[in-house]
């Protein structure tokens, strides 16, 4: 009996195509969000892509995490339209060896890939918590990229094909934990121990800081202006979460908790106008309560950029 001719699906004569469609997508999104982080613009997507592109996790070995996610795309573009740009009937030999290569490459790309954006994705939820559309598409088209090298061929031994993409998996997991572990990562033994509580400091400032945080801090100590607290008021705390981890150190703070830390408590008591924390006193206006980074800027006089990533609302 001859035996039938194996049909050729759809998905194997489209899934070059589809995933260079894809990898092109990708790459126009990481490209153009590099181009954002690399200018200190504002991405056009609202203020949850600001948190993440001025967070800890938005950069890797001092270069930002996007540029290594277009490279990424790149890669995949090429070595998805590599073999389709030699004609099969002029060398059909060359194609079939370049098909060969390719496809094995595809999928190790886009089974590390899809690892990588996974793992981000935790962290979007648990430690940045903002909605990011980039970041969310990426991690869309990379599983779908996966799906269409696991599917777009084939395979001899899928089996075998798939105890090999758990191998990678875990390589690409070990490697990204290893890379955010690096010193001054936010991985990294040093960075979560500062995170830990510090007697007569208060809870640790968990929030992201932008370009704009951090010139406003740097302003309203330039004007001499001072926000009054104490380590334990909830306010203040929420006032800190404002400028972020790394601009609330520039902020003029004074402690007025006599047991805080580096407490300044004679210099509040002088101070009538204070009648609750936090207070803020610029340009000789005092504001009561947690105060609007907006508000900061305009009561201080600051010019600077206003794209905060940190809003109250």
């Amino acid at each position: 009996m001859r035996r039938r001719r194996q049909e050729t699906l759809w998905i194997h004569k489209w899934s070059r195509p589809l995933i260079a469609v894809i990898a092109t997508v990708g790459l126009i999104g990481t490209g153009y969000l590099t181009a954002t982080r690399l200018s200190n613009a504002s991405a056009v997507c609202g203020s949850g892509c600001g948190k993440v592109l001025s967070s800890d996790w938005a950069t890797v070995l001092g270069q930002p995490l996007t540029l290594f996610g277009a490279m990424s795309y790149f890669a995949m573009l090429v070595l998805a339209i590599a073999p389709l740009l030699v004609n099969p009937e002029k060398d059909k030999e060359l194609r079939t060896k370049l098909e060969g290569i390719t496809w094995p490459l595809l999928f190790v790309g886009a089974t590390g890939m899809m690892v990588f954006s996974g793992f981000l994705m935790y962290v979007l939820a648990t430690d940045i918590r903002a909605v990011c559309p980039y970041c969310i598409g990426s991690a869309a088209l990379t599983v779908t990229m996966f799906l269409l090298t696991l599917f777009g061929r084939r395979w001899d031994d899928r089996g075998q094909l798939l105890f090999s993409g758990s191998i990678i998996a875990m390589v690409a997991l070990v490697g990204t934990l290893g890379i955010y572990a690096v010193p001054g990562g936010p991985l990294s033994p040093g960075t979560q121990a500062a995170v830990v509580d510090e007697p007569g400091v208060g809870p640790p400032v968990t929030t992201p800081s932008g370009e704009a945080e951090a010139l406003l801090a740097q302003h309203l100590t330039d004007i001499d202006a001072k926000m009054y607290g104490a380590y334990w008021c909830p306010h203040c705390h929420d006032q800190k979460q404002l400028f972020g981890r790394t601009a609330y150190q520039d902020i003029p703070y004074v402690e007025c908790a006599p047991d805080g830390k580096a407490s300044q408590t004679a210099l509040c008591q002088s101070v009538p106008e204070i009648t609750g924390f936090p207070t803020w006193e610029v340009n000789g206006q005092f504001l009561s309560g947690s105060q609007s980074l907006q508000a900061l800027a305009e009561a201080s006089g600051y010019d600077g950029p206003t794209n905060f990533v940190n809003t109250d609302g």
